[in-house]
């Protein structure tokens, strides 16, 4: 028999004096308000990594490829065309799973790892890139003045499913092989701004010299909101057979393309493997974060955040729980006594002590648990805690539950709990036992 573990057991069931019924009680309460608070916190922000990082993706794809003079600025590539007739094109959208080795000391050693990626690429299309003026008019009357805007010319492989849950008025662009589409889809934003509507005219003018200027006029076809208004208010999308009669470019002739992967984890290393062993010399693959890491920073900085909360919530509940340990020793100093009266060694009386804890941590993290994901399912029901769109790119606190990760704050919290409490309960050993049976 476990004679610390039964003895625990009774400790626990035989409760003790109010004070130490309420230390105990506050104890289990700072242990459940952690766990719940860790809980919400990995919860939000696996959440808004994972709605922004779709957002981001959805409009501009994982991996970008252009003419390498276009390398570092994604507009220049209206200025360095390359031919859609690629031995890549469309069959690296085949693309499975790859393997690629990971060089974790490049000042170091030279020994790397191989390991594989969690997908493959789902998806890859052509696009051009065309910055312009923009006139808005209804019913022929100009509504507004002139302002910039970016054309993104979309292809008929373009990947409706992953935008088009971000458009909330009208229709997709028709966009075939045989005609060319007079529409345009719009941001709410600027949809707003130009105070324009379904059916409404907007003139494009491109200054391709110095006096040279050609125009399209477009009618708005659809509206959409994918909440990143710093861009949005700055892209449409129209057929890209517009942008190459404006540029004089052949049929075959676009920006670059856009590549989607399965799994956001593997955009370095899909991003390496197109760009070494995918490519001809002349073109260049380059990955999303590289064009955007201000906000896959922002995004980075989320993880500190996480880091920071959950640190400082785990203090929190080893600090209760030394407090209600160290009460929970003094207010049993007879039955040490007596214990060690009868030839019980030290680590066995404080076994006791710590198989008791573990009983008041368990509970904690049952009840913390409890309050947590109850209010993570409340959340991502109802939508209670709300945000502001133009800060935080979401209008409502996104919660993604992550069960792996659940599991080891659990296990981890328990772990490290337990761990800082060997360390009050070896006040047992302090306890002469002949004092401690008159203790009183």
């Amino acid at each position: 028999m476990n004679l610390p573990l039964f003895l625990a057991r009774g400790v626990a069931k035989g409760g003790g004096q109010s004070i130490s019924r309420t230390i105990l009680a506050i104890a289990v309460v700072a242990v459940a308000i952690s766990m719940a608070t860790m809980v919400l916190a990995s919860a939000l922000i696996s959440g808004f990594k994972s709605e922004i990082s779709v957002k981001i993706f959805g409009f501009w794809g994982h991996v970008h490829i252009t003419e390498e003079k276009a390398a570092n600025d994604i507009m220049l590539t209206a200025e360095y065309p390359i031919s859609n007739q690629q031995d890549f094109y469309p069959g690296l959208a085949d693309t499975g799973q790859i393997t690629y080795r990971d060089f974790e000391d490049p000042f170091g050693s030279n020994t790397s790892e191989l390991r594989t990626t969690e997908g493959g690429i789902r998806h890859i299309q052509q696009f051009i890139l065309l910055p312009g003026i923009v006139s808005a008019f209804q019913e022929g009357e100009r509504l507004a003045d002139t302002e910039p805007l970016i054309m993104k010319g979309i292809a008929p492989d373009f990947a409706w499913d992953d935008f088009g849950q971000y458009l909330i008025e009208g229709e997709r662009l028709e966009v075939i092989a045989d005609s060319t589409s007079r529409g345009i889809l719009i941001s709410n934003s600027t949809a707003k701004r130009l105070r324009l509507g379904i059916g409404d005219r907007l003139d494009f003018v491109y200054f391709s010299g110095l006096r040279e200027e050609k125009s399209r006029a477009f009618l708005v076809q659809g509206i959409y909101k994918t909440g990143l208004e710093e861009y949005d208010s700055k892209f449409a999308l129209v057929d890209i057979k517009q942008l190459q009669g404006l540029l004089n470019w052949a049929p075959d002739q676009v920006g670059g393309f856009e590549v989607v992967l399965d799994d956001i984890d593997d955009l370095e290393a899909f991003s390496n493997y197109i760009h070494y062993d995918v490519l001809p010399a002349n073109l260049y693959a380059d990955s999303i974060r590289n064009k955007l890491r201000e906000l896959f920073n922002w995004l980075d900085i989320q993880d500190y955040n996480g880091i920071i909360i959950l640190i400082l919530v785990v203090l929190v509940a080893i600090i209760n729980m030394m407090t209600a340990l160290l009460i929970l020793i003094l207010e049993r100093t007879n039955m040490i006594g007596t214990l060690k009266a009868l030839g019980q060694n030290n680590w066995n009386i404080r076994k006791i002590f710590l198989y008791y804890a573990a009983f008041i941590v368990v509970v904690g993290l049952l009840l913390g648990n409890l309050i947590g994901l109850g209010l993570a399912w409340a959340q991502k029901t109802f939508g209670i805690v709300t945000l502001d769109e133009e800060s935080y790119y979401l209008s409502v606190a996104p919660i993604k539950l992550e069960w792996l990760t659940i599991l080891g704050l659990n296990l981890g919290t328990f772990a490290i709990t337990l761990l800082f409490l060997v360390l009050p309960s070896y006040l047992v050993t302090k306890i002469d036992p002949v004092k401690a049976i008159r203790f009183k």
